[in-house]
């Protein structure tokens, strides 16, 4: 297997597995909130890094979500993986703010309201499976930042009904 192939993110994702993702990293990040443990920011920074590297393949909470809870709640919901993965970078962003803010330089205000607002996110996706890193991934589409080449799927919703339909 190649590196290319090695840190490749999946395209189609299931939609399940990524609001299972969502709902671990809620309970991380209100944990962190809770007990003022910033390691634990530097840890959902690590987990959102392997997750943008190559989806859940290296992230113990990715490998939870698509082998353990996504399948007790039934059959796949496929949607487009690069807004998915966009959302993910958001997070590694945000979290790696959080942690670098409270453990290089004590501004734990600033990692708090961070963590926080990841949380917030993390529960609208995680909840009701509105994917806020997804819906500005679209708006960046259609402002022409993001190129259409890069999720065909976005625009074409006749192919993701093909890609949630059996084969």
């Amino acid at each position: 297997m190649s590196v290319r192939e090695l840190l490749s993110f999946p395209n189609p994702v299931n939609e399940k597995a990524a609001r299972a993702v969502a709902g671990g990293v809620v309970v991380l990040a209100g944990l962190t909130l809770l007990t003022q443990w910033w390691w634990l920011a530097a840890l959902l920074a690590v987990g959102f890094a392997l997750r943008v590297a190559a989806g859940p393949r290296f992230s113990p909470l990715g490998r939870l979500a698509v082998h353990v809870i996504a399948p007790r709640f039934g059959e796949a919901r496929l949607v487009p993986g690069p807004p998915k993965r966009f959302a993910q970078t958001v997070g590694l962003f945000v979290s790696g703010g959080a942690a670098v803010a409270a453990l290089g330089f004590g501004a734990t205000t600033v990692a708090s309201a961070l963590l926080a607002v990841l949380v917030v996110f993390a529960l609208l996706e995680s909840g009701l499976g509105f994917c806020a890193g997804c819906w500005a991934f679209g708006h960046l589409m259609r402002l022409g930042v993001i190129p259409e080449e890069t999720c065909a799927a976005c625009n074409d919703i006749t192919l993701r009904e093909r890609e949630t339909q059996p084969a």
